[in-house]
C-alpha cells in the first residue's frame, strides 16, 4: 500500500470514529434535559438586559483599568530592566519573576482581604480589580515590551542620536512607536487574558450594580437552577474575545515577522 492510499485510508479511518461516536452520543444523550438546562428561553429572557448593561458593562470596566494600570506599570519596568543601573534591573527582574509565579486569584485575594487586615487601607472595587489585573498583567507585559524594544533596528536609534536627539527623546519618539507596532499582537492576547482573569473579582463579594459576567452567571445559576445563565455569560465573554482573538490575528499579519522581513529587504 502505497503513501497516499495509508493516508487515505488513516482519514477514513478518523472519519468513521467521529460518525461512530456522534452516533452513539446522539442516541444516548437526554436531549430534552440538555435542553432544558442550557436552552431554557425564559430564564434566557429574564437574563436581560441586565447580562449586557451591568455585568457585560462592569466586565469591559473592569478589564480596561487593570489593562491600562498593567501596560503602564509595563513599560516602567521594561525600561527598568534594561537600564544599566544594576538596581533597576534587579527590581525589575524580582517584580516581574515574583508576579509571573504567583496565580491572579492569590493577588485578588491579597488586596481584597489581606490589605485591609494588615494595614487598615481598604479599596474601593474599581482600585482592587485595577491593582490586582494591572499588578499580574505587568509582569508579562514588562517581558513583552521589552521584546519589541530590543526588537527595533539599532541603526534607528544610532541615526536619531546622529541628529542630535537625546536618549529620552529617541526612546519616545523612534524606538516606543516601532516596538509597539511590534508587540500589539501580543499585548492584545494579554488584553483577552485579563479579560478572563477578571472573573477573579467574585471573590471580593460585590453588590448587584458591581456584577461581572461570571458573578452574575452564578448568581442566576442559584436563582434559576438552570446552566442557562453560564451559557449567556460565557456567550458575552466571547463578544469581547473572539474580535479581540480576530484582531490580534489581522495585527500579527500586518505587524509580523513577514511584514518586517518585507520592510527590512525593502530597506535594504
Amino acid at each position: 500500500m502505497g503513501r497516499r492510499q495509508r493516508a487515505r485510508l488513516s482519514r477514513g479511518i478518523q472519519y468513521g470514529v467521529l460518525v461512530a461516536a456522534l452516533a452513539v452520543l446522539a442516541v444516548v444523550a437526554d436531549w430534552g434535559q440538555i435542553g432544558r438546562a442550557f436552552f431554557n428561553v425564559e430564564v434566557a429572557k429574564a437574563q436581560f438586559p441586565d447580562v449586557i448593561t451591568t455585568a457585560l458593562v462592569n466586565t469591559i470596566i473592569y478589564t480596561a483599568l487593570g489593562f491600562a494600570f498593567g501596560l503602564a506599570l509595563g513599560i516602567v519596568l521594561a525600561l527598568m530592566k534594561m537600564s544599566s543601573v544594576g538596581p533597576y534591573r534587579w527590581i525589575a527582574t524580582g517584580y516581574i519573576e515574583l508576579f509571573r509565579g504567583l496565580p491572579a486569584l492569590l493577588v485578588f485575594i491579597a488586596l481584597g482581604f489581606g490589605v485591609p487586615i494588615a494595614f487598615q487601607l481598604r479599596f474601593d472595587i474599581y482600585s482592587t480589580v485595577m491593582l490586582s489585573l494591572g499588578l499580574v498583567g505587568a509582569a508579562y507585559m514588562a517581558e513583552t515590551i521589552r521584546a519589541g524594544i530590543q526588537a527595533v533596528p539599532r541603526g534607528q536609534v544610532e541615526a536619531a542620536r546622529s541628529l542630535g536627539m537625546s536618549p529620552a527623546r529617541t526612546m519616545i519618539t523612534v524606538v516606543m512607536p516601532q516596538a509597539f507596532r511590534i508587540i500589539l499582537p501580543p499585548l492584545t492576547n494579554e488584553l483577552i487574558l485579563l479579560t478572563k482573569d477578571s472573573s477573579l473579582i467574585y471573590l471580593l463579594g460585590l453588590s448587584a450594580d458591581q456584577y461581572e459576567l461570571a458573578k452574575f452567571g452564578r448568581g442566576a445559576l442559584n436563582q434559576y437552577q438552570s446552566l442557562t445563565p453560564i451559557l449567556i455569560a460565557g456567550l458575552c465573554y466571547l463578544i469581547i474575545t473572539i474580535p479581540l482573538s480576530r484582531v490580534s490575528n489581522l495585527l500579527e499579519r500586518k505587524y509580523g515577522s513577514g511584514a518586517r522581513t518585507k520592510s527590512g529587504g525593502a530597506g535594504a
